[in-house]
């Protein structure tokens, strides 16, 4: 398989991934809101967080994981040797940039 065949398949795999995380977060009751959080950053997530309350983190409980954002590039995948004229095949490969997601926690406990 080539490089760029495999760039192609974990992209596709990636955008599937990103709506799966999103519902399996919610139905995660058994961790806590900082780990809920952590698991969606080390998923590559950029987590923005909105609270209701003002008591601590390990007090707070996830509410709702909401808004999967995938931000993503288009770029040119040069495969092939150079024709005549000095040319080479190219395909278009989206790649994603940034995902974020938005984490509701009440802390008013």
């Amino acid at each position: 398989m080539r490089p760029s065949s495999v760039l192609s398949t974990f992209v596709t795999s990636a955008a599937v991934v990103v709506t799966a995380l999103a519902t399996s977060a919610v139905a995660n009751a058994d961790q806590t809101a900082q780990e809920q959080i952590n698991q969606l950053q080390s998923e590559g997530f950029t987590v923005n967080v909105d609270r209701v309350g003002s008591g601590p983190i390990d007090s707070c409980v996830v509410t709702g994981v909401r808004n999967p954002q995938t931000q993503t590039r288009n770029v040119r995948d040069y495969y092939g040797p150079r024709d005549a004229n000095g040319d080479r095949k190219y395909r278009i490969v989206e790649v994603v940039v940034s995902r974020s997601i938005s984490v509701s926690l009440d802390c008013s406990n």
